[in-house]
């Protein structure tokens, strides 16, 4: 099992990346701050271009890489994923699949599996309010493999459980490194793992258990997502 660390800002492709944003989309205006997308691919075993608004945004997009994020105007979007090298969006494999983002808001955009091996698309919210605690930092765990519902465990109990395909659990810990693995629900038997994850103190950690069960491809990506301090209601 491998895992693979991305942290979602420090990526070189950015600078190969252009992405279509209508200057009037969803009422956008230059006031607003812009919302960030990454974008994760986690279908094994297929290289893809995907398309946003019918243009080509990620070309040879490979399993387990993660893209962004990219700062985009609010509104509505239309993504679509389409084989490699495809000439247009007309004949996506995954979508297309309308997204709507909101000014400010960050986001993740996932091309997976589902619980039974279709590929599907998946945009999730990312969680950016600010630990109380300045020594603590939050562990998000979301299920985007073709498995059944999974627990997560942490030195042999399960501290996440019966997480099924797409949702996603958030813990608060203290900042450190977390010895995890995935297991089928009411089990212990890793089926990912155990790994290693940093949880840095006033980030999100997330971790995606991404690939196939029947086809022994399960793996996992880490996305690291800066917390916002946002004043009053900090959890």
């Amino acid at each position: 099992m491998r895992k693979t660390t991305y942290a979602a800002g420090a990526l070189s492709l950015l600078a190969a990346l252009t992405f279509a944003t209508p200057a009037q989309a969803g009422g956008w205006n230059h006031d607003d701050a812009p919302a960030k997308l990454s974008v994760l691919h986690g279908v094994p075993g297929l290289t893809v271009d995907v398309w946003v608004d019918g243009n080509l945004t990620l070309d040879d997009f490979t399993p387990g890489t993660l893209a962004g994020p990219l700062e985009l105007a609010a509104g509505e979007y239309e993504i679509a994923v389409t084989a490699a090298d495809a000439t247009s969006a007309d004949n996506p494999v995954i979508g297309p699949v309308d997204v709507e983002l909101d000014s400010g808001g960050n986001y993740t955009a996932v091309a997976h599996l589902d619980a039974d091996g279709g590929p599907t698309a998946t945009l999730f919210t990312n969680d950016t309010k600010a630990p109380r605690n300045d020594n603590k930092g939050k562990l998000t765990v979301r299920h985007v493999a073709a498995a059944p519902a999974v627990d997560v465990l942490a030195g042999g109990t399960a501290v996440i459980e019966e997480l099924s395909n797409p949702d996603e659990a958030t813990l608060k810990l203290e900042a450190g490194t977390v010895s995890a693995s995935v297991a089928a629900a009411g089990t212990t038997d890793p089926v990912i793992g155990p790994a290693d994850v940093t949880v840095e103190a006033g980030k999100n950690t997330i971790v995606y258990a991404w690939g196939s069960l029947a086809d022994g491809t399960l793996d996992v990506a880490v996305q690291v997502v800066d917390s916002e301090d946002r004043g009053c209601g900090r959890g």
